[in-house]
């Protein structure tokens, strides 16, 4: 598995720093091509000449040292095909969430895009503090992979969370990450997201509080896992991923009607979308004045049903739903489910602050046909998206 990969590791100021070696040493001995980034502070614990001596490759400290490649990290950052930060202390952590770029390490970091593993090490008060949970949660939303440190004796003398994970976990952390890398080659693949509008008259409109987020992030870890996709959107808050096809929609009917100009595409329909359950009945010519009209009564019809029209279109394909409920969302799913023939439905609980529509956290459970259900915990939409990929590539397997 990583035989043949470059990794990059950037190694900060926790006494946790001699694990570093053996992460070094072991991710070399299974074949791949390390280069280690040192904080200032960093070679006061270990020097330099260790972890040259352990990855066979020079170590960058200082980004104004005299060398034949003035840029290294540049080039190193697109060599990449993963950074681990490992250990990572509290400081390394407040800068990476913040953009700033002060020393090689944090440089690489932010010009670098291949996946980006974060090995937490410090005292548990610290890592407890809000501000670094702050951060942590920032750059799990940015898609960074954080293997959570562990309970046990600390430098402090004391016990609790903190300790560096083991560099077994930190190791099948890197495999499972560059494995998944590209684990949906070959699949097609449509993800819609984002809010329908349905028109009143010219510039009024019935719609929902969909940012889109959710199925953005669906359709771009299923890019970056191999497959092909298409993102078919209504409004959404946020850009849609890069090299991904798009097809922008208004309506519910526009929607469906750009689903099924693919409908004999795609082997995956997953249906992120906030697609309007209803419609004005007739739409008022030019713009509804206030001023000329005592009241106003809105006659709605029922919009045609994307995942019942695709299932009879399409009986083999693999189709999965969202379920924005109100309180306790299996039961609703679960009726969601069987009458529209789905093979898995994410659902959530809109009503809670920090899941559903416009934050960049969810609060999901996975319900299968079979009638098995997975709650997950509060993860980043980002994350969400991960493991409902994880989820679809196990279910489909078992076809």
């Amino acid at each position: 598995m990583l035989k043949g990969k470059t990794i990059l590791i950037g190694v900060s100021s926790s006494i946790a720093i001699f694990k570093a070696c053996e992460l070094v040493s072991q991710l070399r001995q299974r074949g791949a091509t390390v280069y280690v980034l040192m904080t200032q502070n960093a070679t006061k614990l270990i020097a330099p000449l260790t972890f040259h001596a352990l990855s066979g490759n020079p170590v960058i400290v200082d980004l104004f040292e005299p060398k034949e490649n003035s840029i290294q990290h540049v080039t190193l950052a697109d060599r990449a095909d993963a950074l681990v930060i490992a250990p990572a202390t509290a400081n390394v952590i407040a800068k990476l969430a913040n953009g700033i770029a002060d020393d090689a390490l944090s440089t690489t970091a932010l010009a670098c895009r291949a996946p980006l593993i974060i090995a937490p090490a410090m005292e548990t008060k610290m890592w407890e503090h809000p501000a670094t949970q702050r951060n942590i949660q920032v750059l799990r939303e940015r898609g960074a992979i954080v293997v959570e440190p562990e309970e046990g004796w600390l430098a402090s003398g004391k016990v609790g969370k903190g300790r560096l994970a083991s560099i077994d976990k930190i190791i099948s952390t890197i495999e499972r990450v560059l494995e998944r890398k590209r684990d949906l080659l070959g699949w097609k693949v449509l993800v819609t997201a984002g809010a329908t509008r349905e028109p009143i008259d010219a510039v009024r409109f019935i719609s929902n509080p969909s940012s889109g987020k959710m199925g953005v992030a669906i359709a771009e870890v299923a890019k970056e896992r191999g497959a092909e996709v298409l993102l078919v959107a209504g409004h959404i808050e946020v850009s849609p991923p890069e090299n991904v096809k798009f097809e922008k929609t208004r309506t519910a009917e526009e929607m469906i009607e750009a689903v099924l100009r693919h409908v004999d595409w795609f082997e995956v329909l997953v249906s992120a979308a906030a697609i309007a359950d209803f419609r004005p009945k007739q739409v008022a010519e030019g713009k509804i004045r206030r001023s000329e009209t005592r009241g106003l009564t809105l006659e709605l019809e029922p919009t045609p049903d994307l995942l019942a029209t695709v299932r009879d279109r399409r009986p083999d394909a693999f189709l999965v739903g969202f379920a924005a409920e109100i309180g306790e969302p299996t039961r609703g799913a679960l009726e969601k489910l069987k009458r529209k023939g789905l093979d898995l439905i994410v659902a959530n609980d809109v009503t809670q602050p920090d899941s559903g529509f416009g934050v960049d956290t969810n609060r999901c459970v996975f319900i299968s046909a079979d009638g098995s259900v997975e709650q997950l915990p509060l993860l980043s939409k980002r994350e969400v998206a991960e493991r409902l990929w994880d989820k679809i590539k196990e279910m489909r397997g078992k076809f």
